[in-house]
């Protein structure tokens, strides 16, 4: 099987106060030419947000922007007019379009531990929405959940011909991983997994082609990323 692997070790570290994050692909002060993405994925942070922390008021525009949360809560303010927590086991898509401002604050005892995801839209300067699902793939495990997509079977509707879909996965069990669109971007994060000849474990990704499937060689969860084919 043709693929690239993404170790983790190679993702761009900052430390900065508050905010302990690891970019998939360059982000903000960090900057490797060869990490800028994947077809439209742009962006994994993996974010640990200290008590009593976060991201003040920002703005974003034409970006799909998805928020998971793996551990404690964060507090979500926009420009529209949301205020929300999202807690473990919630997901949040926020469509930026035309332009919106939000902030993204822990205000718990305990860190945050969350994954930011970007990707571009298929359409610009859309009508800004909010969306937001409780999925919990720990309680439904060895099946996976389609988070987002851009059709109606989806949870929550994306701006792009892309899917996202999670799995936990427990040792030893197996699920299928076949592209409807063009390239599987897999990220682990956490535990160990087998795709063909590869092993990927947590932090790590692996991007490819063909159809697969993917053993736990220890309990994990994944993300699996559906992507088109991006022409240049």
């Amino acid at each position: 099987m043709n693929a690239f692997l993404h170790h983790a070790e190679n993702r761009g570290h900052v430390q900065a106060g508050w905010l302990d994050t690891k970019h998939s692909f360059s982000f903000g002060s960090w900057y490797n030419p060869k990490y800028m993405g994947v077809s439209v994925l742009r962006v994994i942070n993996d974010d640990t947000i200290a008590a009593h922390n976060g991201f003040g008021t920002h703005p974003h525009e034409n970006m799909e922007i998805l928020t998971c949360v793996l551990d404690g809560t964060i507090s979500h303010k926009d420009s529209m007019g949301n205020e929300r927590h999202i807690t473990a086991g919630e997901w949040q898509l926020m469509s930026a379009g035309t332009g919106v401002q939000h902030s993204e604050m822990n205000n718990g005892d305990t860190p945050v531990h969350m994954l930011q995801i970007w990707i571009h839209p298929d359409v610009q300067d859309a009508e800004p929405n909010y969306q937001q699902i409780q999925c919990n793939p720990h309680e439904q495990p060895n099946q996976w959940h389609l988070i987002a997509g851009p059709h109606d079977n989806a949870a929550m509707h994306i701006r792009q011909q892309a899917e996202v879909k999670t799995a936990v996965i427990q040792q030893g069990q197996r699920l299928p991983v076949e592209a409807t669109q063009h390239i599987n971007y897999v990220h682990v994060i956490s535990g160990s997994v087998q795709i063909a000849e590869h092993k990927v474990e947590a932090g790590s990704a692996i991007a490819f082609l063909e159809a697969s499937q993917i053993e736990a060689l220890k309990d994990a969860q994944v993300i699996w990323f559906d992507l088109p084919e991006v022409q240049d």
